[in-house]
């Protein structure tokens, strides 16, 4: 039943390999109209090009960025390898310039492909005292001449803020492109397009479905020619999310508002009796007056919130106690908060930062939390008991 016949809310899941072609002349413009694609339902071809359902979630994030096209892709690490290899030339790719703070899967695609199977000049830019500095960074930049600044605003699991009107600028004045890695901050509390990114992506996986149970990344801009190169790069290498996945996504996306800034009031709210805590030596949540980039954190997000991830550390004589204390109170909590290795989940859930970033922060105390949006009061009650326990 097609969906004029029914009176439906929503555009429906449309599973279809390859859609119907009414005539010759049909196929041959809808072939020239994937140079350029439309939303037009005699011109959809197959669904690794586009999909109704797919474009219909598109339409909604674009919405969120105010932005003039938004790609939906099947993870968060299959939009980040589509914005950097639109940028892959061959030879005469210019070098590529990344902040080190950035997701670790991203560390890894960026030196076990970009650098090794690729061959890209990659260069890292790394943060002093938890900040970074800007004037070393221009000159770095001016230095090397870099094609693609990549850039998170919230650092992952450190949680360090970055200046990204600054980075623009500065990336600009030497003609670098700037994609930036927005998932941590969400369009709720920035939107780098609007101060000249030239990419952002997010990892929908987390926040913007919000509920741990299904995979996908989007990339939105403005620029047109970046457009056509990301569409037509999505389309070969086959990064097409699902229509059905794409589906609950834009159903999901109905409650993010809500969702995402009730996460960051439970966060700053949590941030607060932590550091507070005597079991705990050190906490790292943008929103403490006390963290390194605070100032930065109150001005690019307007003070709306700080995000939902906070990082901390448990107290020990030792490593070995510390160790020892981190897995009781993991073991402790695990029946309200789960070890789970992904974040911006409905309900709060942590990874131990050893067990994933040990050569980068070997700390064994310490833990990322990704709070959910559960009764706040059940959250901290958890965490205090066993706390106190310990």
């Amino acid at each position: 039943m097609k969906k004029k016949d029914v009176n439906s809310s929503r555009v429906p899941v449309y599973r279809d390999a390859g859609f119907e072609l009414f005539n010759a002349d049909i196929t041959s413009q809808a072939f020239e109209n994937e140079k350029n694609p439309r939303h037009d339902p005699d011109f959809y071809i197959y669904s690794r090009y586009r999909n109704p359902t797919v474009v219909s979630a598109e339409q909604e994030i674009m919405k969120l960025e105010e932005c003039n096209w938004a790609f939906l892709t099947q993870s968060g690490m299959s939009a980040i390898e589509t914005s950097l290899s639109v940028f892959h030339k061959g030879k005469s790719t210019p070098p590529m310039l990344f902040f080190t703070e950035i997701y670790g899967g991203t560390i890894s695609f960026i030196d076990t492909v970009l650098a090794s199977r690729r061959g890209v000049d990659v260069r890292y830019f790394t943060p002093e005292n938890g900040r970074y500095d800007y004037e070393a960074l221009e000159k770095m930049i001016a230095e090397i001449k870099p094609g693609v600044v990549y850039i998170e605003t919230i650092s992952n699991p450190m949680l360090i803020v970055s200046d990204i009107r600054k980075v623009i600028k500065i990336a600009s004045k030497y003609g670098s492109k700037v994609i930036v890695d927005n998932t941590f901050a969400t369009p709720l509390l920035y939107r780098p397009l609007e101060d000249g990114a030239d990419i952002v992506i997010h990892s929908a996986t987390k926040y913007l479905s919000g509920h741990g149970n299904i995979t996908a990344g989007v990339i939105c801009g403005n620029d047109e020619n970046i457009r056509k190169e990301i569409i037509e790069y999505r389309k070969l290498v086959g990064h097409m999310i699902s229509p059905d996945d794409a589906y609950r996504l834009q159903t999901q996306m109905e409650s993010f508002s809500l969702r995402f800034m009730k996460q960051c009031s439970n966060a700053a709210n949590l941030a607060a009796f932590l550091s507070n805590s005597v079991m705990i030596s050190e906490v790292w949540y943008p929103g403490l007056p006390g963290h390194t980039t605070h100032d930065l954190a109150a001005d690019l997000f307007s003070k709306k919130g700080y995000g939902a991830m906070i990082t901390f550390d448990i107290k020990g004589i030792d490593r070995n106690e510390k160790r020892s204390r981190r897995d009781s109170f993991i073991k402790m909590v695990s029946e309200k908060i789960k070890l789970i290795p992904s974040l911006g989940d409905s309900r709060t859930i942590l990874m131990p930062v050893e067990a994933v970033w040990g050569v980068k922060y070997p700390e064994p105390g310490m833990i990322r939390l990704s709070v959910g949006f559960e009764d706040y009061g059940q959250i901290e009650s958890t965490i205090s008991c066993a706390l106190k326990a310990l």
